[in-house]
């Protein structure tokens, strides 16, 4: 098996001999010899070429291409201390993060994050977590010291001595998290940027049709240990789809939050400052709010967090290609094998979605590879951060669109080797978690020859 990074990951809980048997037996099989000499299937690895995602959705309106341009526009913006940038931050921009394989993407293979620290005189120290060849990561407290829950996220950044082209913020003294000391204490976990390419279409997916979804295969489903869940909104009661795991229900919510938490600028949707100490506040409250003294056309009334909810809803998903190791009968054989040892059962192909009020959204097939539904990990992947309705061990089937141009995977980015993020999903229970619902399919995976393996992965890595 060719050797590729794993990153450190947080906590990774024991998971005990009778999970580590059947990986190890399924590593130590002696695997199949292709003509070429080679011994067991590889990770092709990312797909070179155009990124294939990051413009418009086709079919849109002359009106609605200029709402998806000005989003754009304001998604790939910098931001600064006199935008309302921080007390504390992660990064300067939206783009900085979704940036591979273009704007709208995922973490970048150089992480953007190790620049951003110190830049403009700012007097942050890199937490050992992030590297320059690293994912761009976020971090969460899984507990509070007296034992308590905490799960939210800890910026890794402050603007302390920051003097940029907006604002000056050299009175600002606040210091960052001890990160140092959470890490020794095993209580921190990561996150990574989700790509937001396609999302319109997701937003659009009526919750009949997820229902409808879920419930189609049952004896399958149960014969192989899924079942899966839909995180609601506990307002409404409606299903949430947004984030790892699925704990936003809209692209304006997902937008409005993350401006708050991953830049710290409040806005219209998260108007109170995380960090409330009158020394760092460079701008009024909410940072980004409509400008009621303007008359004028539409730029001038929309806020930022509008443009980033309408950049993803109006964006267009990937575009697979074809043009991979094993050439188009390798791929085909490997979506076929895909279906036939049941990873499509989470990962589903196709969802349609419903009669939305932008035309180019309406009655479309959303070809994302996932049921939008919770499902159940396992100790491996459990990162103990309860989000909604999701338990500790519990994440979103997370789309596979766009896959092949992905370098870094699973939610804390901890592997860029795709057979590494399959072979995750396998975990047997321990004390706290239940067995992970993907053994019955790792299992199947498992025992394919290496050159089905190697089908198989060809087939992800086009899409």
């Amino acid at each position: 098996m060719e050797s590729r990074r794993v990153f450190p990951a947080a906590r990774r809980p024991f998971v005990g001999l009778a999970a580590a048997i059947p990986m190890a037996f399924a590593l130590l099989v002696a695997p199949e010899t292709f003509a070429d000499g080679s011994r067991g299937a590889r990770d092709p690895g990312v797909r070179g070429g155009a990124p294939g995602a990051g413009g418009p959705l086709s079919g849109l309106t002359t009106g609605e291409v200029e709402f998806f341009k000005l989003g754009l526009e304001d998604f790939a913006e910098a931001e600064g201390v006199g935008d309302g940038l921080g007390p504390r931050f992660n990064l300067d921009g939206c783009g900085g993060c979704h940036a591979q394989p273009a704007v709208g993407g995922t973490s970048p293979a150089v992480n953007p994050q190790v620049a951003v620290a110190r830049a403009f005189g700012a007097r942050n120290v890199l937490p050992a977590f992030v590297t320059g060849d690293g994912p761009v990561r976020e971090a969460r407290f899984q507990f509070n010291p007296d034992g308590t829950r905490d799960g939210g996220v800890h910026a890794l950044f402050v603007i302390s001595g920051r003097r940029d082209d907006t604002g000056d913020a050299s009175d600002c003294n606040i210091r960052q998290d001890d990160f140092a000391g959470q890490l020794a204490r095993n209580n921190v976990i990561f996150r990574i940027p989700t790509p937001i390419f396609g999302t319109g279409l997701i937003e659009a997916i009526p919750d009949s049709t997820i229902l409808a979804n879920m419930n189609a295969h049952s004896g399958t489903k149960r014969s192989l240990g899924i079942s899966g869940r839909p995180n609601r909104n506990g307002n409404d009661g409606m299903i949430s789809r947004f984030g790892w795991k699925a704990q936003n229900q809209s692209l304006l919510i997902f937008s409005g939050e993350a401006y708050n938490v991953e830049m710290g600028i409040t806005n219209e949707l998260f108007q109170v400052e995380r960090d409330q100490n009158p020394n760092c506040q460079h701008a009024t409250v909410p940072n980004d709010a409509q400008n009621f003294a303007t008359a004028g056309g539409f730029p001038d009334l929309i806020t930022a967090i509008e443009n980033f909810a309408n950049f993803q809803r109006l964006s267009a998903p990937p575009t697979p290609s074809l043009d991979r190791p094993g050439g188009t009968t390798s791929i085909a054989r490997g979506r076929v094998k895909f279906s036939e040892i049941g990873c499509a059962l989470c990962h589903t192909p196709t969802l349609m979605t419903g009669n939305a009020a932008v035309a180019a959204l309406r009655d479309k097939p959303a070809n994302l590879y996932s049921d939008l539904l919770l499902h159940a990990m396992g100790p491996r992947l459990a990162d103990d951060i309860l989000q909604g309705a999701a338990r500790g061990d519990e994440f979103r089937t997370s789309p596979l669109w766009g896959l092949g141009q992905r370098i870094f995977f699973l939610h804390d980015g901890r592997t860029d080797d795709l057979i590494h993020a399959i072979q995750a999903h396998r975990s047997a229970g321990n004390a706290k978690f239940g067995p992970s619902e993907a053994n019955a399919v790792i299992d199947r995976y498992n025992g394919l020859r290496a050159s089905e393996q190697q089908d198989l992965l060809n087939f992800l890595r086009s899409l």
